[in-house]
């Protein structure tokens, strides 16, 4: 009898664990992107922020983002990299390497965010970017000896040659395992955003576990 009575819950929840499987649809929530872009580490999830420090969607989606971020697991690589929409983003994209090169992002990151769309600061060159992380005890020396050295160049260039791969058309997206890309558009809203991301990280674990 208890062998029956476990069969038939088994036999109730199938159609509760497919439906959860198929909850997130490619084409629908999240954009399988038409060739898959090479991660760093083959043996982890990869998940890609493409944001950029003018966008007011970026800075809003921060705050979320920064506490997924902090509970993430040890098989997920998560990182940035800032898009350049025009000649006024390359200053911003600059700005972020730089900080991740000298590895003071702690300190630069979000004071970049409400420096731009809280204080409502004209930030439009080196020397204004300079002066912020300046203020906010970054070496001004070493952040101008950086902003156009070759390692920053490199990265400009890498994040660009990304963006294209990636097909990125706006910003906040974020790019699971160089292979899916999903927006506030696709998943319903920014809310819903990290969990399309966390629904991807579980089936590229799967897929991973196979290998």
């Amino acid at each position: 009898m208890l062998k029956k009575m476990v069969l038939v819950c088994v036999a109730m929840l199938m159609p509760l664990v497919a439906l959860a499987e198929e909850s997130f649809q490619a084409g629908k929530h999240y954009i399988e992107l038409p060739q898959a872009v090479k991660t760093a580490d083959p043996a982890k999830v990869e998940v890609v922020e493409m944001f950029g420090y003018p966008c007011p969607h970026c800075n809003s989606f921060e705050p979320v983002l920064h506490s997924w971020e902090q509970k993430v697991a040890g098989d997920v690589d998560f990182k940035r990299i800032p898009v350049v929409f025009g000649r006024s983003w390359e200053p911003f994209a600059r700005a972020y390497y730089t900080a991740e090169l000298m590895k003071v992002l702690d300190k630069t990151h979000q004071a970049t965010f409400s420096a731009v769309h809280v204080e409502r600061r004209r930030l439009r060159s080196q020397e204004d970017l300079a002066e912020l992380y300046g203020k906010l005890g970054v070496d001004s020396d070493k952040f101008n000896k950086y902003f156009n050295s070759f390692a920053v160049n490199a990265k400009l260039n890498q994040g660009n040659s990304k963006a294209r791969s990636y097909e990125i058309t706006g910003v906040p997206s974020l790019v699971v395992n160089g292979k899916y890309r999903v927006t506030a558009a696709s998943a319903g809203g920014q809310a819903k955003m990290l969990e399309v991301v966390n629904f991807l990280i579980e089936k590229e674990r799967k897929a991973l576990a196979k290998q």
